[in-house]
């Protein structure tokens, strides 16, 4: 036979433990979505270098070969890179999302070009930002591909 009082400690038991797996499955629904967010950052960092790749330049003389006062492709590649999701982010003209590009010297075939994208992750979860210090997550993807055009001099 139970008395009253070991009901009630049994239900204080069961309020603390369900509050704390509540909070522990929706820490892990938050940083599933983090991960998420970080492959969509790849993906947008691998489209960018793959665009690039072929993009460098802006081949202004039109002979498919470098010349030294040609300008870097950079607003198509960030475009490129930009326009690679929209989900679980979009990334078309937001600015919390930063693409950065950087080539070799000189930008032309056998070199390399590497497009970083990062953006700060805002945790939904209060508990989970209290045990992390913070309320964001930051997220970099980089990816560094090889320059396959314009020829070089």
């Amino acid at each position: 036979m139970h008395r009253p009082l070991e009901k009630a400690q049994s239900l204080v038991e069961f309020a603390a433990s369900i509050t704390f797996l509540l909070i522990l499955v929706a820490g892990a629904v938050d940083l599933g979505s983090a991960f998420f967010t970080y492959v969509e950052l790849s993906d947008a960092a691998q489209e960018g270098a793959f665009y690039g790749s072929i993009h460098a330049i802006e081949d202004t003389n039109d002979n498919g070969v470098y010349d030294s006062g040609e300008p870097l492709n950079t607003s198509a590649i960030e475009a490129r890179a930009r326009g690679a999701s929209d989900r679980p982010i979009p990334m078309v003209n937001n600015p919390d999302v930063d693409v950065q590009i950087t080539t070799s010297d000189p930008p032309c075939a056998g070199g390399t070009i590497t497009v970083d994208v990062s953006y700060d992750y805002r945790i939904t979860m209060p508990f989970l930002g209290a045990i992390l210090g913070r309320q964001t997550i930051p997220l970099q993807a980089s990816m560094t591909d090889t320059i396959l055009w314009p020829a070089c001099p």
